[in-house]
C-alpha cells in the first residue's frame, strides 16, 4: 500500500483521508518514518535559513540593529539548534532510515516501533525545544522555568534521534541478506554505520552534560553545572566542529554510490574508501574530550613534551577525519574518469561533499592557537559548510532514492540546476565568515546579547567588514531559495510526475531489485549475495540465461 494511489479516479472520502493519518502516525514502515523525518526536516530547513539570513542581515550593519535586540539571543539559540539538531541530524538520519534496510535486503528495520519512537520523540522534544527559546528559554535565556524546559527537551530530541540510530546500527549488523557480510555493504549503508556507532559513543555524553545543566541550574548548590549560560562550556561541544562532522559521513558514502551508479561499473579500491570513510569517525574523540582540542598559541616554544601532549590529540580529533575527508573525496573521484552519467543526485552529492571537506579543513585551522581564530566566526563558518554540505547531499539523496519511495521520478533538468545554485549559496554563507574571522569579528556556538549593550551585533575592524557579512547574507538567501524550489519540484514530482522504474537508475544495489514504490515489506524474495555490486550480479545472471 503506497501514499500515492495510482488507480484512483476521484477524491477519497474524509475516512479513508483520517485511515491514511493514522496510518502515518502509527506506522513501523521504515520508508515512512524515514520520509516523516525528511519532511518535518525540509520545514525546519526553511525555517532555520530564514532565521540565519535575518541574522546575516542584521550584522550588515553595524551601528545599529535592525531585530529587537531583545529578540537577538533567541535567534541565535533557534539558529545553531534548529540547523544542528532539527535540520542536519534528521535529515542524514531520514535517508538512512529510509534507504538502508532496501540496500541490505532486509524486510523491515530492526526494531521498528523503536525507529518510530524514535521520531515522535525527536519531533516533539524539538518543537517543545523551539518553543522554550522563544519564550526566552534555552541557552544564555532570561526565563529559569523555560531554561530548564529546553536542557529537557532538547535532551528528549536527541534520546529520540539515538533511537532511531540504534535500530539503523542494528539494522545493518543483523538484518542483512544472506551473503552480504561488512566487505560488501553499500558504501552509503557503512558511511551510516560509522555515523551510527559514533552517535551512540558521542550523544549520551551530550545528553549527560544536558541533564547536569539542567540540574545545575535548578539547584545551583548541587553542582557546578550552574547559570543559564553553562551550555557553552559544557554542552557547546555538541553544537560545533568536529562533533558535527559525525552527522556528515553519509555524505561521503552518498557520493560514493552515486559516482557508482553515474558509472555502472565496480567502484575500486573499496576497502581503501571504507578506511577513509571510517577515519572521519575518529572525529568522535571530541565528544570524550568535551573540551576544544587545540594546538596552543605559541606552539614552537613549547617544550618537546607539550608539543606531543598537543600535537597528539590534535591529530586524533581533528588531522586523521580531514584526512579521511580528503581520501574519500579523492578515491572516489578517481572513478570519474570512466565518463559517468552526470544526473543531479551525483552534483548534490559532489557539492556537498567539498562543502563538508571544507569544513572539516576550516575546523583544524581554527583549532590551532596562533591562528587566533577561537571566538571569531570562522567557527560559524566551518559549521555551516558541514550543514550546507550535508543539506546539499540530502537533497540529493532524494532526487536519488525518491522513486523508489514514491514510485515518481524528480524532473532532473530543473533539479540540476538546483545543485549549482545551492552550491554558490553555501559558499558565499560561509567562506566570507571565514575572512571576518581572521579580521576578529567575534562570534560563538551561543553568543549572548543583552539590551543595552553593544552585543554581538556591533564590531569594528578595517576592511569591508560590511561587506562579507553582506554576502554571507546573500548566500543564505540563496540556499533558501535553492530549498524552496526544490521542495516545489519534489511536491510536484512524487504527486504527478512520471511514474518511476524499477530501476531508474541501472544501479548495483539491492534497493533497485524491488518495485517501485517497494511494498511495506520491501522485498518479495530473499536475495542471495555473492559480491559488492548484487544487482549487477542478478542482471548478468539474467543476461546468461537468456
Amino acid at each position: 500500500m503506497t501514499t500515492i494511489d495510482t488507480h484512483a479516479t476521484s477524491a477519497a472520502p474524509a475516512s479513508a483521508g483520517l485511515a491514511c493519518v493514522a496510518d502515518w502516525v502509527t506506522t513501523t514502515d521504515h520508508k515512512k518514518i524515514g520520509r516523516l523525518y525528511l519532511g518535518s526536516a525540509a520545514v525546519a530547513l526553511i525555517g532555520s535559513v530564514v532565521v540565519a539570513a535575518l541574522l546575516a542581515f542584521e550584522r550588515v550593519d553595524t551601528g545599529g540593529t535592525v531585530l529587537p535586540i531583545e529578540s537577538l539571543t533567541q535567534l541565535f539559540s533557534i539558529y545553531r539548534f534548529g540547523l544542528t539538531y532539527v535540520v542536519l541530524l534528521p535529515l542524514v538520519i531520514g535517508v538512512a532510515t529510509a534507504v538502508v534496510p532496501l540496500q541490505v535486503g532486509a524486510r523491515s528495520i530492526a526494531f521498528p516501533r523503536l525507529a518510530a519512537a524514535g521520531f515522535w520523540a525527536w519531533l516533539i522534544g524539538s518543537i517543545v525545544s523551539i518553543v522554550s527559546i522563544v519564550a526566552n528559554g534555552g541557552p544564555n535565556g532570561g526565563n529559569a522555568l523555560f531554561v530548564d524546559l529546553f536542557y529537557l527537551s532538547c535532551s528528549m530530541a536527541i534520546v529520540g534521534l539515538l533511537a532511531t540510530t540504534v535500530s539503523l546500527a542494528t539494522t545493518i549488523l543483523t538484518t542483512r541478506a544472506p551473503g552480504m557480510n561488512l566487505r560488501r555493504v553499500p558504501w552509503f549503508t557503512w558511511s551510516a554505520l560509522v555515523m551510527s556507532v559514533a552517535l551512540v559513543a558521542a550523544l549520551p555524553v551530550l545528553v549527560g552534560n544536558l541533564i547536569y545543566l539542567f540540574v545545575g541550574h535548578r539547584y545551583p548548590s548541587l553542582s557546578e553545572f550552574s547559570g543559564n549560560r553553562a551550555i557553552s562550556d559544557w554542552a557547546g561541544f555538541g553544537f560545533t566542529q568536529p562533533t558535527t562532522a559525525i552527522f556528515a559521513i553519509p555524505v561521503f558514502g552518498f557520493l560514493a554510490d552515486t559516482v557508482a551508479t553515474g558509472t555502472r561499473a565496480r567502484l575500486t579500491p573499496r576497502g581503501s574508501i571504507f578506511a577513509a570513510i571510517g577515519l572521519v569517525g575518529t572525529a568522535v574523540f571530541a565528544s570524550a574530550v568535551q573540551q576544544p582540542v587545540v594546538i596552543r598559541s605559541g606552539f614552537s616554544a613549547l617544550s618537546g613534551s607539550d608539543k606531543f601532549s598537543d600535537l597528539i590529540p590534535f591529530a586524533l580529533v581533528h588531522v586523521l577525519p580531514l584526512i579521511g575527508a580528503f581520501l574519500a573525496v579523492a578515491l572516489t573521484a578517481t572513478a570519474l574518469k570512466k565518463k559517468p552519467t552526470v544526473g543531479a543526485p551525483l552534483v548534490f552529492a559532489l557539492f556537498g561533499s567539498l562543502l563538508v571537506l571544507l569544513g572539516l579543513a576550516a575546523s583544524a585551522l581554527q583549532h590551532i592557537g596562533d591562528a587566533a581564530l577561537m571566538d571569531t566566526v570562522f567557527e560559524e563558518g566551518a559549521w555551516l559548510a558541514v550543514v550546507y554540505g550535508g543539506v546539499l547531499a540530502g537533497l540529493g539523496a532524494v532526487a536519488h532514492w525518491g522513486p523508489k519511495w514514491w514510485g515518481r521520478t524528480m524532473a532532473l533538468k530543473a533539479t540540476l540546476p538546483l545543485a549549482l545554485l545551492g552550491f554558490v549559496g553555501a559558499a558565499l554563507a560561509s567562506v566570507p565568515l571565514f575572512i571576518a574571522g581572521f579580521a576578529d569579528q567575534p562570534g560563538g556556538v551561543f553568543p549572548s546579547v543583552d539590551p543595552g549593550t553593544d552585543g554581538v551585533v556591533k564590531f569594528e575592524y578595517s576592511g569591508p567588514q560590511e561587506l562579507w557579512n553582506a554576502l554571507s547574507a546573500i548566500g543564505h538567501a540563496v540556499v533558501l531559495l535553492t530549498v524552496l524550489a526544490f521542495v516545489a519540484l519534489a511536491l510536484r514530482a512524487f504527486l504527478k510526475g512520471d511514474h518511476a522504474g524499477d530501476d531508474p537508475w541501472d544501479g548495483q544495489t539491492l534497493e533497485w531489485a524491488t518495485t517501485s514504490p517497494a511494498p511495506e515489506y520491501n522485498f518479495a524474495e530473499v536475495h542471495i549475495v555473492r559480491s559488492a555490486e548484487p544487482l549487477l550480479d542478478l542482471k548478468s545472471s539474467n543476461r546468461s540465461d537468456a
